[in-house]
């Protein structure tokens, strides 16, 4: 049976959304993470050594906006899992196709490791991205 070629559109279209979601995810985490830095900079004089609450803050904020990248990605691998199925390539060696119909969005099918949120976190590019960021800040924490 062919699929529905709308509704491969439909999922095409909440793919690249899902993605672009995740990139900004990235450019929001980098530039809270910044000017709480400058932030934190500013509060620094002769008397002071600044105030750490806001590098504290800033690597919380880095932490939440990975989270918050890595259910993007979960979402857009199950997004992938659909089409997938939906065009009849292969979802993964241990899985077996699930039977979708015209239009439907089963994400609560797709469960299990592969489509799970630690999963997108423990990623290569999840953690050499947010990592060097939440070590730097670490660093430059400790540093100061």
């Amino acid at each position: 049976m062919k699929p529905n070629e709308k509704h491969l559109e439909f999922l095409q279209s909440n793919i690249s959304r899902m993605n672009q979601c995740s990139f900004q995810m990235k450019g929001w985490a980098i530039t809270l993470a910044s000017a709480l830095i400058a932030v934190f900079v500013s509060t620094i004089s002769e008397n002071n050594f600044g105030n750490k609450i806001y590098i504290y803050a800033s690597i919380v904020s880095t932490f939440l906006f990975w989270c918050l990248d890595s259910l993007y990605l979960s979402k857009e691998r199950k997004f992938i899992g659909i089409y997938n199925d939906l065009i009849g390539t292969s979802n993964g060696k241990n899985q077996n196709p699930i039977a979708i119909k015209d239009y439907e969005i089963p994400l609560n099918k797709y469960k299990g490791w592969k489509y799970c949120i630690i999963r997108a976190m423990l990623l290569p590019s999840e953690i050499i991205f947010y990592g060097a960021i939440v070590i730097g800040l670490f660093i430059f924490c400790k540093v100061i």
